[in-house]
């Protein structure tokens, strides 16, 4: 069994209460626009990082990270990519990838929009954290949390840092 805490669309804001919310996790997921290498240091000196970079993020984190991630932990593979749509409107850069081997959970970011999603037709949970950063159109930045256990996912839930346009030191 392990806890992951999911994050993205950070676009170098830090807050201090990824670490708090994430505390009991035993690994931390960004789904991409990290926006600064000081995020990568401080989420990876907290616990193990796994991410992808999006398309805000410069040279340093795009040598850190894939620009697609497909991994399995308890049993569940996952496939990430921070530009990636949601079932039923994939974006074709992944679309293929999706559709002839379907993963378990896929993760994408950049909309800044929150989605928890079932597929259906693939049989696949589609999860975008939303952004958890100050910049975007967003209102209301978020953190997901979920328990994957022997291949099942579980104890989903939505964390609310607040408004945007409230910063938190």
């Amino acid at each position: 069994m392990k806890k992951i805490g999911l994050l993205s669309d950070t676009h170098a804001y830090w807050d201090k209460r990824y670490l708090e919310y994430f505390k009991d996790c035993d690994e931390i997921w960004h789904a991409g626009d990290f926006g600064s290498m000081e995020i990568v240091d401080k989420l990876s000196a907290f616990r193990p990082l796994r991410g992808v970079y999006g398309n805000c993020d410069g040279q340093d984190i795009r040598q850190t990270f894939p620009l697609v991630n497909r991994f399995t932990v308890e049993g569940a593979e996952i496939l990430m990519k921070h530009i990636g749509g949601y079932p039923g409107r994939y974006d074709p850069s992944i679309a293929g990838s999706i559709l002839s081997c379907p993963p378990k959970l896929f993760i994408s970011g950049h909309s800044h929009i929150l989605k928890v999603k079932y597929d259906k037709t693939l049989g696949m949970l589609h999860i975008n954290p939303g952004a958890a950063g100050i910049s975007g159109f967003h209102q209301v930045r978020t953190l997901v949390r979920f328990v994957i256990d022997e291949g099942t996912f579980k104890d989903m839930e939505v964390i609310e840092l607040g408004e945007k346009n409230i910063k938190v030191p």
